[in-house]
């Protein structure tokens, strides 16, 4: 392992093996189990929703982790909480790190939770081995990067971005009717009541490094234990509604018919045969689909479906979005359909300085740290137009996530923290 990396700037020496020797696994794996308990399930995945009681206990937790860094909590208006610990040259941006509390329904232990607490041990190594910052060092938990209670999700990382407006986000609403904003407002009243002061949006920043699990097979099936992203895939959501004629089952003959689900399950299959690839690039999902009226002995007149389509590159996406358009104006079983444009988040690509940085650390630390694309949503994603940006990703067992069994080895977790912490390290110099 080699144990230094110089820096032109200032001429400092950065200690790398010190820094990588002094994350912790015990530690790492305690932090990992305390935020599990936050909406533990009997299942061993966790339920802590956006906001709900078990988030904001999972954020008064992390707060409370800050004066063992020296560091400064604070809360911005979207709910992002923020540990800064100060460089000795306040005048600079601060380098910062972190991810997301929130999960899925029924989800696991690691999404988003990983990378706050990866950030936080690495935090804490750095001050362990004796590194004084040059610029300031800071972890954040962005608010409702899952969507799953408020949608869509990325909330806090979005508004602070600038991306979204924060009035508009407040007034997003959960299944019970209750409001992001309303939520918020509660989750800021605990906060103000353990002291937490307020922070402006949109702070500057001199770069954002995530951590987070894959999310998929690639580096468990590589057999190595954290990987550096360059970027992650763009995606188009839309709504198709095929509408036909109802009526009765028993007494209408085939060629009488305007079937909507006979209609729309043709439509489907061709929309799915038209984003084949040979690279298997693309990824096209149909996770919804109603049918109206939805009567056993009715031939349905409406059918609604929802499509997710995912690639790296803008002009794959934009040439099977015309091609979308153009068979959703065809006539299928004698129905009528339309395509409806829900969202579009182009494809980010991360800046080579950093991603080269994040090679050249993991080389002298003597990591194998393959590159790889991501396929899901990430904070970073909003934070890419912000600052410099990149990621770094650990497996997960059979690539499961969003589910109680997701599971990661705590050597991997180690691996990609040591990556993490020493990376910061350069930046911060």
């Amino acid at each position: 392992m080699q144990s230094h990396a110089n820096h032109p700037d200032n001429s400092t020496t950065i200690n790398l093996s010190a820094i990588a020797t002094a994350v912790n696994p015990q530690r790492l794996e305690n932090d990992l189990a305390t935020v599990a308990r936050f909406g533990g399930r009997t299942d061993g995945g966790v339920t802590r929703l956006a906001l709900d009681n078990n988030d904001v206990r999972a954020r008064l937790w992390l707060i409370e982790q800050a004066s063992t860094l020296g560091a400064k909590a604070s809360v911005d208006a979207i709910g992002n909480v923020f540990l800064d610990v100060p460089g000795s040259d306040p005048r600079l941006s601060p380098v910062v790190t972190g991810s997301h509390l929130d999960s899925q329904p029924t989800g696991g232990k690691y999404d988003g939770a990983l990378g706050v607490l990866a950030g936080l041990e690495a935090l804490r190594a750095l001050k362990q081995a004796g590194f004084t910052p040059r610029r300031s060092l800071s972890l954040v938990s962005w608010t409702n990067e899952e969507g799953a209670r408020f949608s869509p999700g990325t909330s806090g990382s979005a508004v602070f971005c600038d991306v979204r407006s924060l009035d508009e986000t407040r007034q997003v609403e959960d299944s019970d009717g209750i409001s992001l904003g309303s939520a918020l407002d509660t989750c800021l009243a605990e906060l103000d009541a353990a002291g937490v002061p307020r922070r402006p949006l949109a702070t500057p920043m001199h770069a954002f490094l995530e951590l987070h699990i894959e999310q998929g097979p690639i580096l468990e099936r590589d057999g190595v234990s954290v990987g550096v992203v360059e970027g992650i895939q763009g995606v188009s959501w839309f709504e198709v509604t095929v509408s036909g004629s109802a009526n009765h089952a028993g007494t209408t003959p085939r060629a009488m018919r305007r079937d909507a689900l006979e209609g729309a399950c043709a439509l489907a299959t061709a929309l799915r045969e038209a984003t084949r690839d040979s690279e298997d690039r693309v990824r096209f999902t149909i996770g919804k689909f109603t049918v109206s009226p939805g009567s056993v002995n009715t031939i349905p007149d409406q059918v609604t479906f929802s499509i997710d389509l995912r690639h790296p590159e803008a002009a794959t996406l934009k040439n099977l979005e015309a091609t979308f358009s153009k068979l959703t104006q065809r006539s299928w079983a004698g129905c009528h359909a339309t395509l409806i444009p829900l969202s579009r988040v182009e494809p980010v690509a991360f800046p080579a300085t950093l991603t080269t940085l994040l090679d050249g650390t993991a080389n002298e630390l003597g990591l194998t740290a393959p590159r790889l694309v991501s396929g899901a949503f990430h904070d970073a994603i909003h934070l890419a137009k912000h600052c410099p940006t990149a990621m770094l990703f650990v497996p997960c067992r059979d690539g499961l996530s969003h589910h109680p069994d997701e599971h990661i080895e705590l050597a991997n977790a180690v691996v990609g923290t040591q990556l993490l912490a020493a990376s910061l390290a350069s930046l911060a110099q």
